[in-house]
């Protein structure tokens, strides 16, 4: 049985279903009890688990960082909610340094079973400092795990994975798409890292999304079908682990491809998954890769100038024609 429910819904019963199977699963954070819970993701959950359990913490990211990282190592299984996803800069040393880094230099003898809960995204008009996408900062450090939920349905499956997960795992989630409904079943699931899924199948170019850029992608798809060019569309869903093969059969088989992503286009994501396509499939490949991010300038607070920054579906069902028709296109 599936039912229809909002990406913040999928996320609260996956926390609370992981908290009432496990005890030593706690919730850290700004706000997260009695403050009020930031977008509203968490409402109820300190009322059925306490504040032994639930807990609020002072603005102080390095601090209840810190300790989430030492309860972890000792027998605990935290989930730290980090209210803005730009806040990561504040986490670095706890969360790459000593996170990421305790299963090897113990020799395998210590872990780090962490859930970082945050988000990402642009178009929400809250400026440079609320509206990035870090996602590719993250995925640079050896031991730590990436998950990007582009659904409800990705969003529960993987954060329960990613709560039974013996290392660090990061989640990005879109601030947009928290009130975006999708079926999710009442039964209990996992989505396992490092698969992909191919939500739609096409023969003329492969989209390779991330996040939100999924439902850009797939917009982009409906557009493309009208000038009778099949898109096959491949959302991640963890870029570590990344499912490699599957986008490389899905570029074989199309011999093109446009990476999205919401990320910064320099040394991101988009480079990275399009460096792996041109290294393993270049000899199917009938045009370039192309690369879309968002642009490397800070978000602007306008929004004319803020809606401009990002991917569109237009703008990829462009560079889309562009790319089957073999001309030259501009991706900046």
């Amino acid at each position: 049985m599936t039912r229809e429910i909002t990406l913040s819904t999928a996320v609260n019963e996956a926390i609370a279903e992981e908290m009432r199977r496990d005890p030593s699963i706690f919730l850290i954070g700004e706000d997260v009890a009695e403050a009020g819970t930031p977008f509203k993701v968490l409402s109820g959950l300190v009322e059925e688990f306490g504040t032994e359990r639930i807990v609020d913490t002072p603005i102080s990211e390095p601090g209840f960082m810190g300790m989430a990282v030492g309860a972890a190592m000792t027998g605990s299984r935290p989930i730290v909610d980090l209210m803005f996803g730009d806040f990561l800069f504040l986490v670095m040393d706890q969360l790459c340094n000593q996170a990421a880094k305790t299963h090897y230099m113990s020799g395998g003898k210590l872990s780090v079973p962490l859930v970082l809960r945050t988000n990402l995204g642009a178009t929400r008009r809250s400026a440079a400092q609320h509206s990035q996408s870090l996602h590719a900062l993250v995925a640079h450090i050896p031991g730590l795990k990436v998950a990007l939920p582009s659904s409800a349905y990705e969003a529960k499956g993987l954060m329960k994975t990613a709560i039974r997960d013996d290392n660090p795992v990061v989640i990005f989630e879109d601030k947009l798409m928290y009130n975006d409904k999708a079926p999710v079943p009442e039964e209990e699931y996992l989505i396992p890292f490092g698969e992909a899924t191919v939500l739609r199948e096409g023969c003329d170019i492969t989209l390779v999304a991330l996040s939100s850029m999924v439902q850009v992608a797939l917009q982009a798809a409906e557009l493309l079908e009208r000038d009778g060019i099949s898109v096959e569309v491949i959302d991640p869903r963890t870029i570590v682990p990344l499912d490699e093969e599957k986008i490389l059969n899905s570029v074989r088989k199309t011999s093109r491809a446009i990476v999205i992503d919401e990320g910064h286009r320099n040394f991101g994501v988009t480079a990275e998954i399009a460096s792996r396509i041109t290294e393993k499939a270049f000899y199917y490949l009938d045009a370039p890769v192309v690369r879309m991010g968002a642009m490397d300038v800070p978000v602007p607070f306008s929004p004319a100038l803020e809606d401009l920054t990002v991917p569109t579906p237009e703008a990829v069902a462009e560079n889309a024609r562009l790319s089957v028709r073999g001309e030259l296109f501009n991706v900046a």
